[in-house]
């Protein structure tokens, strides 16, 4: 079938945590053969491949990816395939070379094969310890400390860069931490908000690995892939900021997230041995200020933590997740 760059979307890092939902969501959005999933592995959801295309791509092989747009002249990238926090500050060089370097290669290929527009996320990581944690702004203090938030605090400003010198129509959200039903948590320090319910619904007792009155900003899957959809579908003069827009929706502590756990499942049981996660999370945000968000495109979050909690656990009654992967 010929392809024009109007007419089909490519997903960069489609098995991953945000990447797996996000096809399923744009292949709902649009015809399932317009949107390309494609990944450095074959998907363990099988339903990646069966339901559209599916295509073998390590962005770092600059090659194969600017074949695969070539074929395809996509007129949307989302560029999703990353190291994260945790598991970048084990492998530090691989984690810049691929939340980097991958960047730019899409960048500049879509320059090259003119595409409509690029989705790239940043995170909550892009801040550091002198950042103001309560209510932090859209433009303060960004001194990362993990090798994820400074990779990702370079990536909005080649974002910017290239919108400002290219054209190109590059948007970015700061996500918090992601919660789903249907993936494991796989190497973020906000996981911990994920693994706990699969503990619940286990009748597990959960050993948290962050202190319980540990504050971070995060938010359920159904909401983070409105936002990103929104943003993309908004008209280019109501998208005022180039480099990444701040992205909140509920920030809770282990302590709060366990109490509204207890009252589905009363005889949950945690306890907490902080590790080095500590730290990361020490440096990140306790809440977000979105107003820059909420005033250029209309962001409004739909869910808060009792009611994402009582979704999760009926989700994760009815079925256990297949995926494995995290912020």
């Amino acid at each position: 079938m010929e392809t024009t760059p109007s007419d089909t979307v490519l997903v960069i890092g489609a098995c991953g945590q945000l990447g797996f939902e996000l096809t399923h969501a744009l292949r709902q959005r649009y015809a399932a053969h317009r949107v390309i999933a494609a990944d450095v592995r074959p998907p363990k959801q099988p339903e990646l491949q069966e339901a559209g295309p599916f295509e073998l791509l390590d962005v770092l092989d600059r090659p194969r990816l600017e074949a695969i747009i070539a074929q395809y002249r996509p007129k949307q990238i989302y560029h999703l395939a990353a190291l994260l926090s945790a598991t970048a500050e084990k492998n530090p060089e691989f984690g810049w070379r691929l939340n980097m370097d991958g960047l730019l290669n899409v960048l500049d290929l879509a320059v090259k094969y003119k595409v409509a527009q690029v989705y790239w996320p940043s995170s909550i990581a892009v801040f550091g310890p002198d950042t103001p944690r309560q209510n932090t702004p859209q433009l303060t203090i960004m001194n990362p400390s993990t090798v994820y938030g400074i990779s990702k605090l370079a990536g909005e400003q080649w974002c910017e860069w290239y919108h400002k010198n290219h054209g190109l129509d590059v948007r970015s959200l700061r996500y918090p931490g992601l919660i789903s039903y249907k993936t494991l948590p796989g190497g973020g320090t906000t996981d911990y908000a994920v693994d706990i319910y699969h503990k619940a619904v286990a009748g597990q007792s959960y050993e948290c690995f962050l202190q319980q009155d540990t504050y971070l900003p995060m938010m359920y899957m159904p909401d983070a892939l409105k936002a990103t959809l929104d943003l993309m579908h908004a008209p280019a003069e109501q998208i005022k900021v180039r480099s990444s827009y701040n992205l909140g929706a509920m920030s809770f502590s282990p302590a709060e997230i366990t109490a509204a756990i207890q009252r589905h499942e009363p005889d949950f049981e945690v306890t907490y041995k902080p590790d080095s996660r500590q730290q990361i999370a020490d440096s990140w945000p306790a809440s977000i200020d979105d107003s820059r968000a909420r005033q250029d495109w209309g962001w409004q979050p739909e869910f808060d933590l009792d009611k994402m909690t009582a979704d999760m656990l009926l989700h994760l009654h009815q079925a256990e997740p297949q995926v494995a992967v995290g912020r």
